[in-house]
């Protein structure tokens, strides 16, 4: 769904709770005609128009003391900036919102304020968040009895909660039917027929024609729905008549169907078609993801500009927006070198596709990892950088800290991430790696050390413990001997929540007459551990023993394969019980 189309589906959300003031006026021509003035202009999408009539509607609904009314428009303001894609100017005005419903303690509007930001935050992609501002919104009407209206809210948290919790979507979706049974029954009908578009969104087909023979009934009797066009398409799909649904698709349903037809052919096994069409559906995205980084960026230059103006003449103001100033040209810096970057690994990353599609579940798992491990990063550091931006920051130091290493540690996830599926297409095409490097093995650790040093959590501690003296030399590939090393400490970092990392060297005797000594390196942490029966499957390509940590489940496997190019080899020491430590052995002569 574009994001255009989505927010014009919010307008209709926001309109439907009751105002309590009088509403006589609401029959007067004056009124009327301010009112569909300022609809046709928001439905064209005339910045000028718009603004212009919605003034003029604001200042008439303040005249007659409605102020429920009042701040449905003040929505509408917000949602007109998120239609135009100015989504750092309609989160100033939430934020302006919020404080101004606080201060005149209109604690029966704030749910307002809360449902903006919570759109807002799932158009940057904070899921987490907007489930929160979503709920609060729920707890809200449900203490100034707009039950009514609760509906269209759950329906937003299902949109959100979908994909990676289709049991939880599914209650509550039955949550949304009982309340529209009870106070609002128009809309039982949509809700339904959401729930049918799940079923085949989830693969099980006979309750999908169950419900679409309902949805047909109900059609009969002259209800509508919404998601109708999406009905229709998933039921061609689903009688074999592929190729009519997704012409109906891209019929009825334009730039939105992009995602509908890559299911469609997702299901019928057509992987090439589908393919096209999810490499279709992701420039839409990123093109729309481009316009939005775009505006978001003006519009901190242009906060830096009043910012520069208003406390030039302070010295100490003029220190803090220097820093402020250098920080921000770094967080852009750091957006363009991430976008670009992106840019230029997309055939690396639909390699990586091309291979999970070698099952079903490997393809799901991985789109699914890659797109959140991507967007999530870069989301933290679109939106901690437009909160450095506001120029009523009151934040501490400490605050400031916390938001600058959350924004590097999300900048050391981006560039892992794509790291590994670099690393892994390198070792695919490479047969020989140049073993003529000579590497100082303790510098190599130390170094190694002190990069993950600042990604640890306050309660977790990393050191270097060598029996080796600093001037043994062994013989490898410098880059690769590294990687192997950083990706088994990035698997330490990521599951030790509390106590050490230690990262030991040392040399062993051959194991057979006329081999040459072996160095072993270890990473041992006092983490989760890995479970009995798992050792040998967590080396396996996408394999992640929780789904809810980084990472999309590379970086034990092209640690294997690196080391058994430099004639190596690692595992699990399963004599370990207090953590998990991971032994990489290598050859010391050639």
């Amino acid at each position: 769904m574009t994001l255009r189309h989505l927010l014009l589906a919010l307008t209709l959300t926001v309109w439907t709770v009751t105002a309590e003031a009088a509403d006589d006026y609401k029959q007067d021509a004056q009124y009327l005609t301010l009112r569909d003035s300022m609809h046709h202009a928001f439905n064209d999408g005339d910045s000028t128009r718009f603004f212009t009539h919605l003034k003029a509607l604001q200042d008439y609904l303040l005249a007659q003391n409605d102020l429920h009314a009042y701040y449905t428009q003040r929505c509408n303001e917000i949602i007109f900036l998120m239609n135009r894609q100015k989504i750092f100017e309609a989160y100033k005005l939430a934020r302006e919102l919020s404080k101004e419903l606080r201060e005149k303690k209109l604690d029966k509007e704030m749910y307002m304020a809360y449902n903006m930001l919570g759109h807002i935050n799932r158009i940057c992609g904070n899921r987490e968040t907007a489930k929160e501002c979503f709920y609060e919104v729920i707890r809200r009407m449900e203490k100034e009895g707009y039950y009514e209206s609760m509906p269209p809210i759950y329906m937003n948290i299902v949109n959100v909660e979908m994909g990676d919790n289709p049991e939880e979507a599914e209650e509550l979706l039955e949550k949304a039917k009982k309340i529209s049974e009870k106070y609002s029954p128009e809309r039982v009908f949509d809700i339904e027929t959401r729930k049918t578009v799940s079923y085949y969104n989830r693969g099980d087909i006979p309750r999908f024609l169950e419900g679409y023979k309902a949805y047909r009934q109900g059609v009969e009797e002259g209800k509508s729905s919404v998601h109708g066009r999406t009905m229709e398409i998933y039921y061609l799909a689903s009688q074999g008549k592929i190729d009519e649904a997704v012409a109906m698709a891209r019929k009825d349903l334009g730039d939105d169907g992009d995602d509908i037809i890559t299911l469609i052919y997702e299901k019928a096994g057509r992987w090439q078609e589908a393919y096209e069409a999810l490499r279709k559906e992701y420039n839409a995205k990123d093109s729309i993801n481009n316009v939005v980084l775009t505006n978001s960026l003006q519009g901190i230059r242009d906060e830096l500009t009043i910012y520069e103006a208003d406390h030039k003449t302070a010295k100490m103001r003029v220190m803090a927006l220097a820093a402020t100033i250098a920080l921000l040209l770094t967080l852009l810096l750091a957006l363009v070198y991430i976008m670009f970057s992106h840019r230029r690994h997309m055939r690396q990353l639909n390699k990586a596709y091309q291979h999970a599609l070698e099952s079903d579940q490997m393809k799901t798992a991985f789109i699914q990892n890659v797109s959140h491990e991507i967007r999530t990063p870069l989301n933290i550091i679109s939106g901690f950088s437009q909160v450095i931006a506001d120029p009523s920051l009151t934040n501490s130091a400490e605050e400031r800290q916390h938001m600058s290493k959350m924004m590097q540690k999300s900048a050391v996830q981006v560039t892992t991430l794509i790291d590994e599926i670099l690393s892994l297409s390198l070792i695919e095409s490479t047969a020989v790696l140049h073993l003529e490097d000579r590497v100082a093995v303790n510098s190599l650790l130390r170094n190694v050390s002190q990069e993950y040093e600042s990604l640890l959590n306050s309660d977790t501690t990393i050191r270097v413990e060598s029996s080796l003296p600093d001037d043994f030399l062994l013989t490898t590939n410098r880059n690769m001997l590294n990687r192997v090393v950083s990706s088994l400490v990035d698997n330490a970092v990521k599951n030790t929540q509390q106590g050490s990392i230690t990262i030991s060297a040392d040399r062993q005797p051959p194991t057979e007459e006329g081999l040459s000594p072996l160095l072993t390196i270890s990473v041992t942490d006092t983490g989760t551990g890995v479970p009995e029966g798992e050792e040998e499957r967590i080396f396996e390509r996408f394999v992640k023993l929780d789904n809810f940590k980084e990472g999309i489940g590379l970086g034990l496997t092209i640690a294997r394969r690196l080391t058994e190019k430099l004639g190596g080899s690692v595992a699990l020491d399963r004599s370990y019980h207090q953590g998990a430590r991971f032994v990489l052995t290598l050859p010391t002569e050639r």
